[in-house]
């Protein structure tokens, strides 16, 4: 058996025959481990280097922003697609739970962004109902009117940024939040603020048309208790943000995870999004991996077909005019005014392949394609990490 046979047969061991398109536990696992041994021994580099550096520079203990913080640095999840997962950019971004929260430090601040006024959901989380260990953690709440008001400037809203590192914005008004808020906010995906659902449920049919009638903060808030779930709920997941494209790239851990952590956390995520956000599900999936902030990306699953299903195939023939190929012919020539000859003389001209090679060089260019990709995925796993 040769190596790329052996590779792609550890690929696709324990799976499901009705269904061949999931995670390997152990690839997964072997990936999260050497991704982490790598991110922390770099990490572990430039905390050396910072420290060289401060011995010649002032005391800096007390800055705050400080890139290499122990632990804290994110693994993130890439996930491309053979089509592109939506059509436009979606304002409102989706929450995946996970078994291992990013946000467990006992130091963390949390902005909570309300419809107005804003006092009744400060009443409410100044109840004693309301949990304790979240109310410590909540610095401060904020009306839509307030903030649209007191932040202006690119530098207050920099300033605000820089001061809480979770954004809970309510969910009647956060689609409204990227026109206040401006780019500081939406140039990366980190600090976005996760929607969480604050006014009380509907009761009836009669209710839902009225509050289409009234103003946002007529609706009264939710009870002190299911206010505190729902913020712990938006807490422990990690938000998703979908945009035209066919790349989605997701938190799933910090370098102070467990390599066991941070594969539980990979595999609920990666089928949340195939399951909910990509059309046609795994056939879609081109690949899937796994980074640190500047490390190299490490593959954990690769698709062998590069097409969901042969009308695709069909379809781009027919953008490129039907089975006519046009060969490369490199610069063009300009016309030579001493002969009547055109600038296409002595090219390369278009040539027109019947139907039977066409099919032959397509399967042809399958056929390597695959055995590439098995060479690639036994050069990766077959090794011992």
């Amino acid at each position: 058996m040769t190596v790329a046979s052996m590779a792609t047969t550890t690929m696709t061991q324990g799976r499901p025959q009705e269904t061949p398109y999931q995670l390997d536990p152990d690839q997964t696992l072997k990936a999260s481990q050497a991704l982490l041994q790598h991110v922390q021994a770099e990490t572990k580099r430039l905390q050396e280097v910072s420290s060289k550096r401060d011995l010649l520079q002032a005391d800096t203990s007390d800055a705050e922003d400080d890139s290499v913080t122990d632990g804290e640095a994110p693994i993130w999840l890439t996930l491309t697609t053979k089509q592109h997962i939506v059509d436009h950019n979606k304002l409102k971004p989706s929450k995946i739970s996970v078994p291992h929260s990013l946000n467990k430090s006992p130091d963390l601040r949390i902005c909570l962004i309300t419809t107005d006024p804003q006092r009744a959901i400060k009443n409410v989380v100044a109840e004693p109902a309301f949990p304790g260990h979240l109310r410590s953690c909540i610095t401060r709440i904020i009306g839509f009117t307030k903030l649209k008001n007191r932040y202006k400037t690119f530098e207050s809203r920099r300033q605000l940024l820089a001061e809480h590192d979770v954004f809970l914005a309510d969910d009647r008004i956060v689609t409204r939040l990227p026109a206040i808020l401006g780019k500081i906010f939406y140039k990366g995906t980190a600090k976005r603020p996760i929607p969480i659902v604050i006014a009380q449920a509907e009761k009836s049919k009669k209710d839902s048309q009225q509050k289409s009638s009234k103003r946002e903060g007529a609706v009264p808030p939710s009870s002190p208790s299911a206010l505190g779930k729902e913020i712990e709920k938006a807490i422990d997941a990690v938000p998703v943000t979908l945009r035209p494209g066919t790349l989605v790239a997701v938190r799933v851990g910090l370098a102070s995870f467990k390599p066991e952590q941070l594969a539980e956390n990979v595999a609920a995520v990666v089928k949340s999004l195939v399951e909910k956000h990509v059309v046609k599900g795994w056939r879609n999936v081109r690949g899937i991996h796994i980074k640190g902030q500047s490390s190299t990306a490490v593959p954990i699953w690769l698709a062998d077909d590069l097409w969901t299903d042969a009308d695709d195939i069909a379809s781009l023939k027919a953008i490129d005019g039907g089975n006519e190929i046009e060969e490369d012919q490199g610069p063009k020539r300009k016309r030579n005014p001493a002969t009547t000859k055109g600038p296409q003389a002595g090219a390369r001209k278009r040539t027109k392949v019947d139907g039977s090679d066409e099919k032959q060089e397509a399967k042809k260019v399958a056929e390597d394609r695959k055995s590439k990709l098995a060479a690639q995925k036994a050069k990766i796993f077959g090794e011992e990490v």
